[in-house]
């Protein structure tokens, strides 16, 4: 059911009308990381190909954390426009710092289907309408907000299965990174049954790209970045 409440508060928010045919903005990012104990640095890259979207994400862990851990997390998403937003293509997962399982999942949608491998474990999943996994559904929320088109909930990949995500309003405030002072909506989002809960705070000049994202465990902050640097690209 695409909007509702939240997408009109937001609209709102902004005073703009919806915007038709917006589209996303190929950038590179860099965030200062914080990961529960560890800092890092977060690269992030956008961008444009023949037939939609590659997005790149990249944490490495930096200064004194370092010599706890030397591994990085590296994950990027294809994705293709559609009339509703975009469709996943292929989703890979690599991370040395906590020595999670690979992912390499591929999204069929001629059969509904994504596949693709956990580690050493095939999986199979049915999809039931349009799904994302943990790259591409932040392009998709930046994607809506552009058109003030944002759901009330969303398909998440999780692991082995596919999970509801609800989106709720964080609101409005102001934020001070490196990179500038910026007025940002806040959209948070949880997977049902899930004790996360992740707010990105985007920012309307920037194509909606989030300049700060938090992610609570239990109530308990154990993720957050903050922008440093924000550079459009030519694609």
């Amino acid at each position: 059911m695409k909007y509702s409440f939240i997408a009109a508060l937001i609209a709102a928010l902004l005073a703009g009308a919806p915007v038709a045919g917006a589209e996303l903005v190929p950038h590179k990012a860099e965030y200062k990381v914080r990961i529960s104990l560890a800092s890092g640095r977060l690269n992030t890259e956008l961008r444009k190909t023949a037939d939609g979207y590659v997005a790149n994400h990249v944490i490495r862990t930096t200064g004194l954390s370092r010599m706890l851990s030397r591994g990085t997390m590296d994950v990027s998403s294809e994705f293709s426009p559609a009339a509703d937003g975009i469709r996943p293509v292929r989703f890979q997962a690599v991370d040395t710092i906590r020595d999670d399982p690979e992912i390499d999942l591929r999204f069929d949608w001629s059969t509904n289907q994504a596949s693709g491998t956990v580690g050493n474990e095939g999986v199979l999943l049915q999809l039931d309408g349009l799904s994302y996994d943990n790259v591409s559904i932040q392009y998709e929320l930046m994607h809506d907000l552009l058109g003030n088109e944002l759901s009330e909930q969303y398909t998440l990949f999780d692991v082995d299965k596919m999970r509801i995500a609800n989106i709720t309003d964080a609101g409005t405030k102001k934020v001070k990174t490196k990179a500038g002072t910026y007025t940002a909506v806040g959209i948070r989002h949880q997977k049902e049954g899930s004790s996360r809960v992740t707010t990105m705070w985007c920012v309307e000049e920037l194509g909606y790209l989030p300049v700060i994202i938090e992610q609570h465990r239990k109530g308990k902050l154990n993720f957050r970045a903050t922008l440093l640097k924000y550079t459009p690209t030519t694609g």
